[in-house]
């Protein structure tokens, strides 16, 4: 199918034009106009990017892709070698970041509660972004925990009383501790985000809500799966994601 064809109607369903971002969301460098096969990944880092080439993919679907608010706009080094990359190969690079945290079905948060098995009751915060529910049950803090990791295959970092029970949860994927106030707020019993600051310990410590760090890369796998999964399907292009491990 036709470039863009598919960049319309990805805009539309994500509902972009919203959203208030630190990054252009959507097309980031064009390569071929017609499309057969995608490849997604978390970041558009030079590994993703070698791995697209492998797989003879016409377009890369990241949900980190680059020209980020206060970076240097210089095209050196770094930067350089991944345009240059892209474009010598005619592979377009296509980035979607608050709107695809924020989809109320192929967004990180819904997926993550899809793979965490969260029921979600309603949405919160700026742009509506913090998702909030329950458990299946009640569950001590620890054991929470634990479930995450089984589920995420990753060791979270927790912040709380282990003991404590835990039935009412919200959470936001990535780099979103500093949404723990309005977790507060919404009278949950512990927050879940990607990473974690100084200060996230002390105010989940003085709050009583605990805290889970579950990992950037861990908890922002599988809304962009997604997305591209409902893609590959709905215009019958090939798909293949993958995983460029990242321990943050």
């Amino acid at each position: 199918m036709k470039l863009t064809e598919l960049l319309d109607y990805t805009g539309q369903i994500l509902d972009v034009e919203r959203f208030r971002d630190y990054c252009p969301n959507g097309l980031q460098v064009e390569g071929r106009g017609e499309i057969n096969s995608i490849i997604s990944g978390v970041t558009a880092s030079m590994a993703l990017l070698q791995a697209a080439e492998q797989a003879g993919a016409d377009l890369v679907l990241v949900h980190h892709g680059y020209f980020w608010r206060n970076e240097d706009a210089r095209v050196t080094g770094i930067k350089r070698a991944r345009l240059k990359f892209l474009l010598e190969r005619d592979i377009s690079l296509v980035a979607y970041h608050l709107p695809l945290d924020a989809h109320r079905e192929l967004g990180n948060n819904a997926q993550l509660a899809r793979v965490l098995g969260f029921s979600i009751d309603g949405w919160a915060g700026e742009q509506n972004i913090i998702a909030f529910g329950a458990l299946s049950g009640t569950m001590s803090f620890q054991s929470l925990g634990q479930h995450i990791a089984s589920c995420l295959g990753r060791t979270p970092m927790l912040i709380g009383e282990p003991s404590k029970p835990v039935r009412r949860v919200a959470w936001c994927t990535g780099a979103a501790q500093d949404f723990l106030q309005q977790a507060i707020c919404l009278g949950v019993d512990a927050f879940i985000s990607g990473e974690i600051s100084e200060q996230t310990v002390h105010l989940a410590r003085e709050s009583g809500v605990c805290f889970i760090s579950a990992g950037h890369h861990a908890s922002e796998r599988y809304g962009v799966q997604a997305l591209a999964g409902h893609l590959a399907q709905r215009f019958n292009l090939q798909h293949k994601f993958v995983d460029i491990d990242n321990p943050v």
